[in-house]
């Protein structure tokens, strides 16, 4: 695309996707759901994340902007102090058939790129209105992002529309869309299918990959790292047991019940609360030694910012880079093919405070050094 040329996108906001993440709902599908998130406190951070994807256009001349009124787009395009063109209007709260209806309308509007803020549910909404018809580009805002049609943070897919925008060629992939049983996910269980695929652009250094499922296949190297972690632990201190299957196994080692997909509180080796949200673990842990014991999202790389956003960025900050160990087998760190691991914590400054090179515990009496960045780029 020249210079001269117009790059019509449409903007759509899911304002309550990811409302469930910090308050440990472990998602935000449903109408109950989301009031028992605004019951315990949540906020809307998707219309937020979108301002910051949005802000990369600023001075662009080239750049017409289309979106639905209020939280569901005008709001975001109107703080990144960007002109707007409004297609249409939901009632609030808004529900996937305002998505859809929103979607379909914005594409008859003729955009030729529709970037949307949500989650795996708002991925699943699109598929089913616009399918592989129009281009897309998510904006991550949800609490679980297994789909690979996401960016790897908010400034990320600015880089990608600016990319766009300012006459890049950029080529266009077919990206899968997971599909996540929400209930069965708050039970502690992982049932993930192929739902559909959309269009995104393809630059990998922007784009997250699809989330890898299933236990780690070293059974014995993971079992080795829980060891190792559980035998460390010291006492007086609080560890915030994060996500996943191999911090689950240091719990096994612990012989403590454990919250599979959410974040539970151990001190002097016993679980005083479980699966708690992130102004609970700030009010429980109060200015005590704190430690958070996270691990790795398979084939992704995410630390913070997918499904465990219980961490907080007042949470990470009051925790110091120094007190998060990161668990992930030598194996696990290669599926990666070099790129580094992730951060996207909702807090842009945080994020670039996080990039560096990180301790990794790969083994028993075993650690590495590993790149952490906010993007997905081999040299980042």
């Amino acid at each position: 695309m020249k210079d001269a040329e117009t790059l019509v996108v449409g903007v759509l906001v899911n304002p309550y996707a990811g409302i469930g993440g910090s308050v440990a709902l472990k998602g935000s599908d449903g109408a109950n759901t989301r009031e028992e998130a605004l019951r315990r406190g949540a906020t809307q951070q998707a219309p937020a994340r979108m301002t910051r994807a949005l802000a990369s256009l600023a001075g662009l001349g080239n750049v017409k902007l289309f979106t639905w009124a209020g939280a569901m787009g005008e709001q975001s395009c109107v703080e990144a102090g960007l002109p707007c063109e409004v297609v249409g209007e939901s009632s609030m709260p808004s529900s996937p058939d305002d998505t859809r209806m929103a979607a379909k309308a914005l594409q008859q509007a003729g955009v030729e790129l529709l970037l949307f803020a949500g989650g795996d549910g708002t991925a699943r909404d699109l598929v089913d209105a616009v399918g592989l018809s129009l281009p897309v580009l998510g904006v991550p805002a949800g609490c679980k992002m297994h789909s690979a049609v996401y960016a790897v943070n908010p400034e990320a897919a600015g880089g990608l529309l600016h990319e766009l925008a300012t006459g890049h060629l950029v080529a266009l992939q077919h990206a899968e869309v997971r599909d996540i049983d929400e209930e069965a996910f708050r039970r502690g269980e992982v049932r993930a299918r192929h739902y559909g695929e959309l269009q995104v652009p393809a630059e990998a250094r922007y784009l997250q990959q699809v989330k890898c499922g299933g236990r780690e296949v070293e059974d014995l190297v993971v079992t080795e790292v829980a060891a190792w972690v559980a035998d460390a632990m010291e006492d007086d201190t609080w560890y915030l047991m994060g996500s996943g299957s191999t911090v689950a196994l240091v719990m096994e080692q612990l012989g403590l019940e454990n919250t599979l997909l959410g974040v539970d509180a151990v001190f002097n080796h016993e679980v005083v609360a479980a699966d708690l949200g992130a102004t609970e673990l700030m009010d429980l842990i109060g200015d005590q030694p704190a430690r958070a014991v996270i691990t790795v999202i398979g084939g992704q790389g995410h630390l913070f910012g997918r499904g465990n956003q219980q961490f907080s960025p007042e949470l990470i900050r009051r925790l110091g880079k120094e007190n998060v160990q990161i668990l992930a087998t030598r194996t696990k760190l290669n599926t990666l093919e070099g790129r580094p691991l992730l951060v996207d914590t909702g807090d842009a400054a945080l994020d670039a405070s996080l990039c560096g090179l990180w301790p990794v515990t790969t083994g028993y009496e075993d650690q590495i050094l590993y790149r952490v960045a906010t993007d997905g780029s081999v040299n980042s």
